[in-house]
């Protein structure tokens, strides 16, 4: 199958993409790296602390599994650790963990304005974007240190459309979590709900399984710029 054809993108629209969930279907191994990584202080992780990480920050996953007692510097190292631990799992396997049609997809849209907002860190990024073959279609990338608040704060894709000289509600964001929809919502875009992470998302624009959805292509050629 190829990426649902889309016709032509306004030039005057922009899409902004989060990462895990939309751009690398990460999330399964994300669970079992904090499953593992959380057993090794003796602590088991439930169902219901899975599903609140999904669409935040380490810091705030840190916090919400080990407590609010720690320090902001014992929070970044175990954070750190957690994804020292996740990047070795996938390196190696991000090409076939693209979500299905991805590449087709930016490739289509090449030369397009595109962004990737994520809450992920920055090293995480830069391995999914090189081991992805992904860098060279994004003019901009904004990670969760570069914001004070993360999402469902909307400061990243206000970020993300003032880097790519966009007005807000010209930006098209295909986002994965609640809490990424609630950003993007608070800033005032449109947005796409990918199936990767959630059955449904409430409040998005249009719902995808991913970028082969026919229904997808169909819908972005339809939008059109407000002025």
């Amino acid at each position: 199958m190829t990426a649902a054809g889309s016709g032509r993108l306004d030039p005057r629209l922009a899409l902004i993409f989060d990462m895990d969930g939309v751009v690398i279907d990460s999330n399964p191994v994300h669970r079992e790296v904090w499953a593992a990584y959380n057993r090794s202080f003796g602590l088991e992780t439930t169902e219901a602390m899975l599903e609140r990480m999904y669409g935040k920050r380490n810091d705030e996953i840190v916090r919400d599994f080990f407590g609010e007692h720690l320090s902001d510097r014992e929070v970044a190292r175990r954070g750190a650790a957690k994804e020292r631990l996740y990047r070795e799992t996938i390196a190696g396997r991000v090409e076939q963990m693209l979500v299905p049609g991805l590449k087709a997809f930016l490739r289509e849209h090449d030369g397009a304005r595109m962004a990737v907002a994520t809450n992920a860190e920055p090293e995480n990024v830069a391995l999914v974007l090189d081991q992805g073959g992904l860098r060279p279609y994004f003019q901009v990338i904004v990670d969760g240190h570069q914001v004070r608040k993360p999402k469902p704060d909307p400061e990243i894709y206000r970020l993300a459309s003032q880097k790519l000289g966009v007005a807000e509600a010209n930006c098209i964001v295909f986002e994965d979590s609640k809490s990424g929809v609630q950003a993007a919502r608070d800033a005032g875009m449109r947005i796409v709900g990918v199936l990767t992470t959630e059955d449904n998302l409430p409040y998005v624009n249009i719902c995808a399984n991913n970028f082969l959805s026919e229904n997808l292509g169909e819908w972005l050629a339809g939008q059109q710029p407000v002025s």
